[in-house]
């Protein structure tokens, strides 16, 4: 048996002209923790882009390369980007066996790419990614609900931390991103 190295759990969350993006820092390989500090989140094209990804580490930063030369390619036109590399993903047979996903987002969009050739605009400015992801998923649902004041930053910090009381794959050391600008209420 060959065990997998998993990044778990991303989550992004668009309120009020902020997106903030957080992840936890756990790597394990099978059962065993083997770093607790993994930076899961990038800032990419001098940080109007923030990048997330779960799954296995090497497959993700050949993705986070691959993406980065397609903003390149277009003008950092973040949706040109992410269809073209949902494209070459899926065509390309090296590329088609990555294990990770990634979410990217912007001023104006947040997108999940996966190697299905998904490009998917979540439809309630939540989106997460990971083996804690539902639980992260499902905690931002409720607190946008129930406690519709807090920042988006603070629902990304709650949530993830829900996620990471649940999952084990999840651990407390949290980072989290922020871009944007505060829409003027």
């Amino acid at each position: 048996m060959n065990p997998k190295l998993k990044s778990t759990t991303v989550i992004a969350i668009r309120k009020d002209g902020i997106i903030a993006m957080g992840a936890d820092g756990q790597a394990t390989l099978g059962s065993t923790i083997v770093k607790s500090t993994v930076k899961k989140i990038r800032k990419l094209t001098n940080g109007k882009i923030l990048t997330g990804f779960a799954g296995s580490t090497a497959d993700a930063f050949t993705l986070l390369r691959r993406f980065e030369a397609q903003l390149s390619a277009h003008g950092g036109n973040m949706y040109r980007a992410a269809v073209s590399l949902a494209e070459e993903w899926r065509k390309d047979r090296h590329l088609r066996v990555l294990e990770a996903v990634m979410i990217v987002a912007d001023d104006e969009q947040t997108l999940l790419l996966s190697g299905n050739g998904d490009v998917m605009r979540p439809d309630n400015d939540i989106i997460a990614i990971g083996s804690g992801g539902n639980y992260a998923h499902a905690a931002a649902l409720a607190l946008r609900k129930h406690a519709p004041k807090l920042s988006a930053e603070d629902m990304v910090g709650a949530a993830m931390k829900i996620a990471a009381d649940i999952c084990i794959y999840t651990n407390h050391n949290i980072s989290i991103h922020t871009i944007g600008k505060p829409s003027k209420n």
